[in-house]
């Protein structure tokens, strides 16, 4: 038993004699006796160990103590004796003797730091799983106060700073965890746990960018697992999916084995569309584990991604076989159905989904999952133009879930808006701001709907009042959609400019220069728009938005039309059922004098946004280029009908113009021909 413990203890105290004799030395001029120490402690651990075998025997358990504390005087600074001796007493179940003897020392020796470190110790031991936020916070105050003593008294201790500052993030005390960590710090700058340790307060409080750049320092200097994990995540805050790989590939290459880790770095390539790689690791994953039904899912999303569905359904049917009753796994069905094109099916899955799980009553997790699929559920009846069903679904979330009221409101409001039921949209809205006063989502949103109804004034004294003061990103991009629906391009073009300036990611940025190449199109400032959506394609060029938006504008002014032809091609390629997409490619088929194939696309795109006075335009230029003259009547007629629902913040008055002059001259047309 002896032999075992000395390794630790040489290297604790220095090589020294174990046959030093059995008598007992003070230390003479306050100077650590090392040898005194190393004796003692090892006499000690030897009766610590008799104790445990031997259940705690008194005699084996008094004479450990005595021995410890024989230690701990002949050598003070020696902080592990303290709490040797605090393990024996939490190992022996005789806590309430322990803290009994060291708060009556405490009243005769207020300053004896080691019966603190005793105490603490002990209460720190007490405090409970913070994992799983079972906290005592009794022993949790108890033990701040007792280190808090400790630096009073010993204020260069490092470790002691350390774990003060522990203490305090449990705390969520994060002003006082910080102090304490960055002074371990200062102390001791290679202190690397308390860089982590600061690092992760900073996380708590929201600055992720912080915490990621002491996480870095930290790895770099010391990496370990551990450490490398925490800058993943704090990678993954800030959706830089890229950089969370890169510490998690080195994770990986130092615990080649570790299961969680090759997840996670999947999981991030994943996000950072790498999908070739990512898709390598899941299937080593479902390899090694061939029940792990997470595996099998991701593989099918990403071959859902990649188009390539027979493989997606393969893998989706391995991910269902493991885990029958997972419902992101059902509902990963849903999202292969709609990628397929069957948005009938994917809305009949998605009912039959929640026909099943139907309940009298739900518990919160329950209703929180319920709640989504009605979202998505009102999603796909929206897109598939069923208005009144969305309308009911979203209404039944907005029932289901409090918390998630107000936002089924906002969903309803904009069906409404979608539907070209204008006078509802603005009804909905008004009782939604007074039902959701503190809800800017909703505030927001009526904003949108007045602005729609040509109550411009309105619309922006409201979205100056609703974001006055306001710094964050959100609330700048919020102003510029209400500047952008009252063609207020000057202030829009302010609202983008603080938008960027707060704009930290690729995705967030890609996102303002959208929005301000869509405001220079509208604006007919052409190389400016033109330069916005190069922006965002070289950033992302598998953006399909800025890809079809430049299409589109190339091919709408007849310029660079086979460019504008690739262009769009690429982005329905990446997004085959989008409506607008199949109109951007039809109409720049058109400009190539290929009609049939352009009247093919344009029914197609007909067939998902039938509502759109565009697209009959579109159609009727087409007809009328075939020779097909009522045809063409007829799409222009419908044209001009849907144009007299839309919004005022969409209405083109030149558009309808343009439209009402070419219908006039096909009546014309028709007439002369006595057709």
């Amino acid at each position: 038993m002896i032999v075992r413990a000395l390794p630790v203890v040489l290297a604790l105290f220095g090589a020294v004699s174990p046959l030093y004799p059995q008598q007992i030395a003070t230390p003479a001029n306050n100077k650590p006796d090392k040898a005194t120490a190393y004796y003692n402690y090892a006499m000690g651990h030897l009766y610590a160990e008799l104790a445990g075998a031997y259940g705690n025997r008194g005699e084996y358990f008094t004479k450990a103590i005595q021995h410890y504390r024989l230690a701990i005087k002949a050598d003070p600074a020696a902080t592990l004796l303290v709490e040797e001796l605090a393990e024996l007493y939490i190992q022996s179940g005789r806590l309430r003797d322990a803290v009994s003897e060291a708060e009556d020392g405490l009243k005769q020796n207020p300053d004896d730091l080691n019966l603190r470190r005793l105490l603490g110790r002990i209460y720190t031991r007490l405090i409970g799983d913070t994992q799983q936020n079972r906290v005592n916070e009794e022993m949790l105050k108890k033990a701040i106060e007792q280190y808090t003593r400790i630096v009073e008294k010993s204020p260069a201790e490092a470790s002691t700073w350390l774990i003060l500052g522990r203490l305090h993030k449990v705390a969520q005390n994060s002003v006082e965890s910080e102090k304490a960590y960055k002074k371990a710090l200062e102390i001791d700058p290679n202190q690397d746990e308390a860089l982590t340790g600061l690092a992760m307060v900073y996380a708590d409080v929201g600055d992720t960018r912080q915490a990621a750049e002491l996480l870095k320092k930290a790895s770099e200097k010391s990496p370990s697992v551990r450490t490398l994990a925490a800058l993943a995540a704090a990678y993954e805050q800030l959706r830089d999916y890229s950089s969370a790989s890169a510490a998690l590939r080195k994770a990986l290459e130092m615990q080649p084995q570790n299961t969680e880790i090759k997840r996670g770095l999947a999981q991030n390539l994943l996000l950072a569309e790498k999908l070739e790689e990512a898709l390598d690791l899941f299937q080593q994953l479902a390899v090694e584990e061939p029940r792990d039904a997470i595996a099998h899912l991701r593989i099918s999303q990403i071959y859902r991604q990649q188009r390539k569905f027979d493989k997606a359904r393969e893998a989706h049917k391995k991910a269902a076989e493991a885990d029958p009753n997972s419902l992101e796994i059902r509902y990963n069905e849903i999202s292969l159905l709609e990628a397929e094109g069957k948005a009938a099916d994917a809305i009949d899955v998605l009912k039959q989904i929640l026909s099943a799980t139907s309940k009298r009553n739900y518990n919160p997790g329950e209703r929180s999952n319920r709640a989504v699929l009605l979202e998505r559920l009102g999603y796909l009846q929206r897109t598939a133009e069923q208005f009144t069903q969305a309308i009911e679904s979203f209404r039944e979330m907005m029932k289901l879930d409090e918390e998630q009221a107000a936002r089924a409101s906002v969903h309803i409001i904009e069906t409404y808006r979608m539907a070209r039921e204008l006078p509802k949209a603005f009804e909905e809205a008004k009782a939604a701001r007074e039902k959701f006063p503190k809800e800017r989502s909703v505030q927001a949103m009526y904003a949108f709907i007045a602005a729609d109804a040509g109550k411009a004034a309105e619309a922006e004294r409201m979205g100056r009042e609703l974001y006055k003061d306001k710094k964050d990103r959100e609330s700048w991009v919020s102003l510029a959609q209400i500047y952008e629906r009252t063609r207020n391009y000057a202030e829009m073009g302010k609202a983008l400019d603080e938008a960027e300036k707060l704009s930290d990611d690729k995705e967030e940025k890609e996102n303002i220069w959208f929005m301000r190449g869509a405001m220079y199109e509208k604006q007919k400032k052409y190389d400016a728009a033109e330069a916005e959506f190069r922006k965002v394609i070289a950033s992302n060029p598998g953006n399909t938005s800025a890809l079809n938006y430049l299409g589109y504008m190339l091919a709408d002014r007849n310029t660079r039309v086979s460019e504008a032809h690739d262009l769009i091609r690429k982005a329905l390629d990446l997004d085959p059922n989008n409506g607008a997409y199949l109109d951007s490619l039809g109409w720049a088929l058109f400009r190539l004098n290929r009609l049939e194939e352009a009247e093919g696309l344009l029914k197609r795109a007909l067939e998902r946004t039938s509502r759109d006075p565009t697209i009959h335009d579109h159609l009727g230029d087409v007809y009328m280029k075939q020779g097909k003259v009522r045809e063409a009547i007829t799409h222009w007629q419908k044209s001009l009908k849907e144009w007299e629902t839309t919004p005022a913040s969409e209405h083109d008055s030149n558009e309808v113009a343009k439209v009402q002059k070419k219908l006039d001259t096909a009546k014309v047309r028709l007439a002369k021909e006595g057709k």
